[in-house]
């Protein structure tokens, strides 16, 4: 393998930022059963469960707790008439100081009307909830925050039903001497709920669109947010339910930074639609987990699209992300078990400092510097598809060891689900230990790079012990290819084959077996299923039909010979023709000829008929390696 390239190398990918939903162009796949049950080496939870087993050690929101009061009477309305330049109260709790509106008490206040150049103060010592309908409000200020919850036992903010309201705070604001808040447009310093049916349009001109300095819920309403700095913030948490939420900033734009409570600094996204572009920061960005259990999420971003310092899971929701460093990003874990997650990336497409376990649900990197990345990859069920343009599509890495060496806690493990993957080098590349031992896996590794680069790379042991696998490349392994387990075929042909040439293994009595119609140019091919015994005898053919159970990504569980080519017989668990260096030792398969290539084309009839010669058959007249080359990370 070759050296990494420096990321601060790397060319700044293209971000669009009017982002739009993107529907998976996902093509049904159908993930066969292997023949071969293989008990997972790693215990997964039910499908789906992940998001909330996680927000379950978290502190719970404010928003969880409060009682249903739908079918409670209806409260108290005070209500608060903007006039332009002041206000117009009725009832107890307001105070009006020229274009300065004061709450001082718990209530429900309907507020309507534009306020030219003023604020709205929530001053609140009591313990009590206090209510803010917004029904047809304008509020801008020249000086500070056009809605400041300075102190209040929790606050809401409804958008009533039907209606449209607007906040535009100063460019800059002015601070009384030793005070540095609101900074936000909608600021709270108390835990703040947003919901009802209108809509909320919110201008930070100087900092944050809104803030709140303890928790956020958003349950509701059409929100759109545009701010120099963070878009969203909730400093304890910040989940959102329900409404859509379209946002743009110069920061982050969905923020939770709780940096002094382990349970705090979440975000969670259980429904709804957000929209999230940040031209300077990351789409959303939480000190501890990054959880989402509905909803549907678009981000683009100029930094990372989710980032979390904890844990990122997605359970359920449809999460698409255009971002310039990594689409998902976690200084832990990663854990997709539902829903699916589309990325387009300019670094990785999945990170982990630690774990990536994706046991159900879809994930897709369509383009990336390195698709999947983590210390372990651990993969048991559910639609993987990566593609990188430049490195490995998938690559287990440890911190503090060379590459060179096998890294004794890296891994690559399947054991279930389909795994489909495109290389710009390597396509499953391990610097420690790589398993498959169930699922569908196709791996397309470099078209042009042989030598340390491959379909299959692994420092440490490479395992077939169940499963359904081809593998294509210039070399299609570069690992030392195992003696025991699930049964493997490998060959090379002595040139470049093109994109679109079909590959079709067949028992010794012409019975198809696998057919795989690659949509990459390739030289070596590996196939290992439960239908390959090791030691037995194949037959290998290019052309014919792929009329099999499509099992994947040009890969079918069988086909039609009519019209085939026949190329070579092959022997299991020997590797065969100009492999690229890969092959490892495997079994013997008698002496390989020494002399040239016979000259004239290749016999294009039929197998003849009877039984396989019992004599070992040489599998290649081309030399193959005794010595795998060297992998890279």
């Amino acid at each position: 393998m070759t050296p990494r390239i420096p990321r601060a190398a790397m060319p700044a990918a293209t971000v669009a930022f009017t982002i739009t939903l993107v529907a998976a162009s996902a093509v049904a796949i159908a993930a066969a059963p292997a023949k071969t049950a293989a008990a997972p080496h790693h215990s997964a939870a039910p499908p789906g469960t992940a998001a909330a087993a996680a927000r379950a050690l978290n502190r719970p929101d404010h928003d969880s707790h409060r009682p249903d009061d739908r079918h409670r009477p209806r409260p108290i309305e005070r209500r608060i008439r903007l006039t332009g330049g002041s206000a117009r109260a009725t009832g107890p709790g307001v105070t009006v100081a020229g274009a300065t509106v004061t709450i001082g008490s718990p209530g429900t206040y309907r507020i309507s009307g534009k306020l030219s150049d003023g604020q709205l103060v929530v001053n609140s010592a009591d313990a009590g909830l206090v209510r803010l309908i917004l029904d047809g409000v304008d509020i801008s200020s020249s000086t500070s925050a056009p809605i400041a919850i300075l102190a209040a036992g929790e606050a809401e903010v409804v958008l009533a039903p039907g209606s449209q309201n607007v906040l535009s705070d100063a460019t800059t604001y002015v601070y009384p001497e030793g005070v540095d808040e609101p900074n936000a447009a909608l600021f709270s310093a108390a835990d703040l709920t947003i919901g009802g049916s209108g809509s909320l349009t919110v201008t930070g001109n100087a900092y944050d669109g809104i803030t709140s300095k303890d928790g956020l819920v958003i349950d509701g309403g059409a929100i759109t947010v545009q701010a120099v700095d963070d878009g969203v913030r909730g400093k304890d948490y910040l989940v959102v339910n329900g409404g859509t939420l379209a946002v743009t900033s110069g920061g982050d734009a969905l923020k939770s930074d709780n940096k002094d409570d382990a349970t705090a600094g979440y975000i969670a996204v259980n429904g709804g639609t957000v929209n999230a572009t940040s031209t300077g920061g990351d789409g959303l960005d939480a000190e501890t987990d990054v959880l989402v259990d509905g909803g549907a999420i678009t981000v683009g971003s100029a930094g990372k699209g989710l980032n979390a310092g904890k844990s990122a899971v997605v359970s359920d929701g449809v999460v698409t992300i255009d971002a310039v460093d990594d689409g998902v990003h976690s200084d832990d874990t990663v854990t997709v078990d539902g829903g699916s997650v589309t990325v387009a990336s300019g670094d990785d497409g999945v990170h982990a400092d630690g774990v990536v376990t994706i046991s159900a649900g879809e994930v897709r990197v369509n383009r990336s510097y390195e698709g999947i990345e983590g210390l372990k990859i651990l993969v048991s069920g559910g639609i993987v598809r990566a593609t990188s343009q430049t490195d490995d599509a998938v690559n287990a890495v440890e911190e503090g060891v060379g590459e060179m060496e096998p890294a004794p806690n890296a891994l690559i493990e399947i054991t279930g689900g389909t795994v489909i993957v495109d290389g710009g080098t390597d396509g499953l590349d391990s610097n420690g230990a790589l398993t498959i031992a169930g699922g569908v896996v196709v791996v397309k590794g470099s078209a042009t790079r042989g030598g340390g680069e491959g379909g299959l790379d692994s420092n440490g042991a490479l395992t077939f012990s169940g499963g359904t696998v081809v593998s294509t490349g210039v070399s299609a392994v570069t690992s030392r290819l195992p003696s025991t387990g699930q049964g493997w075929v490998l060959y090379g042909f002595a040139a470049g084959q093109p994109a679109g040439t079909l590959v079709q293994l067949a028992a010794a009595d012409g019975t198809p077996l696998l057919a795989y119609e690659t949509s990459k140019a390739f030289q070596a091919v590996l196939f290992s299923s439960a239908d390959v015994a090791t030691g037995t005898h194949y037959l290998l053919y290019t052309g014919g039909a792929a009329t099999g159970t499509p099992l994947g990504e040009g890969l079918s569980g069988g086909g039609d010979l009519t019209g085939a080519t026949p190329i070579i017989e092959l022997t299991s668990g020997t590797a065969a023709g100009n492999t690229g260096g890969g092959g490892g030792p495997g079994g013997g398969g008698g002496p390989r000829p020494s002399g040239p290539r016979p000259s004239g084309p290749w016999p294009s009839g039929p197998w003849p008929s009877g039984p396989v010669p019992s004599d070992p058959v040489p599998s290649s007249p081309d030399p193959v390696p005794s010595e795998p080359v060297p992998s890279s990370s």
